[in-house]
């Protein structure tokens, strides 16, 4: 099927099907989503830059707008982090700070309208498929989440030592029985595993869901998309930074549970 937008001779199950179709190279486990990975970047390389210009134009005198945005952001996630972080702090402050700053410009890409992006790729670039919020595919919530994973057994390790970890992994919660050692570390991997499940899931299902209705919205004729999809952005504009945020919050926690021995 040939691009087409809301065209007369594209049904609506064509129409949500092609935005729901990623840009891919590849087969079975060796499939890479581009846009996925292009969009990350890109959105990644933009954070980077806001705050490397702002550590430039930084001044001990009166600060700028720019400054004064950043100081607050570093604050607030440096304030979270102490809350619930009790550990060397050096390494977990900067962490949260990418991890909510990148996931937030992940979900904001879900303001644009459907229609723009994949229209531009496709009459310019000749590219037939294009989705634009990377917190929309699955596999780059997951992948972050792995990340949080090993990050998770590297402060075990950390905070505990290799044999407090083995011994949690051994003894906990049902004791020190050699009975009941297979049990604890089935309970204990079954737990290590949901945590990264549940911060990808959420994150894609809340994303994915948004997606779906604003290009539901954009299937209504143009003279009333703008009453639906106005109300349904200004609700999804307090989503973007909640679900930033509770992803950042659950990594700190998840960390800080991780590195305290019990």
């Amino acid at each position: 099927m040939r691009f087409a937008v809301a065209a007369a001779g594209s049904s609506p199950t064509e129409y949500v099907s092609h935005h729901l179709e990623h840009l891919k190279v590849g087969e079975g486990l060796w499939t890479f989503h581009l846009d996925t990975l292009f969009f990350s970047v890109v959105l990644g390389l933009l954070m980077v830059f806001v705050f490397w210009l702002a550590a430039r134009r930084a001044t001990s005198g009166v600060p700028g707008k720019l400054q004064n945005f950043v100081e607050v952001l570093v604050e607030f996630v440096d304030n979270s982090v102490r809350d619930s972080f009790h550990g060397p702090r050096q390494f977990v402050a900067p962490l949260a700070l990418t991890i909510f700053v990148w996931v937030f410009l992940w979900n904001i890409m879900d303001l644009i309208p459907v229609d723009y992006i994949p229209l531009f790729a496709y009459h310019v670039l000749g590219l037939e498929y294009m989705r634009v919020v990377p917190s929309a595919d699955i596999n780059a919530p997951f992948a972050m989440s792995l990340t949080v994973l090993a990050l998770i057994i590297i402060y075990s390790i950390k905070g505990k030592g290799l044999g407090g970890f083995g011994k949690e992994m051994l003894f906990h919660p049902f004791g020190r029985n050699p009975a009941l050692w297979i049990p604890n570390i089935l309970l204990n991997v079954v737990e290590l595993i949901a945590k990264p499940v549940s911060l990808a899931l959420r994150l894609f299902g809340n994303l994915y869901a948004a997606e779906l209705i604003f290009i539901l919205i954009a299937m209504l004729p143009w003279w009333i998309q703008f009453l639906p999809g106005g109300a349904w952005a200004v609700f999804h504009i307090l989503v973007i930074p909640l679900q930033a945020f509770i992803f950042m919050t659950l990594t700190i926690v998840y960390l800080s549970l991780a590195y305290e021995e019990h």
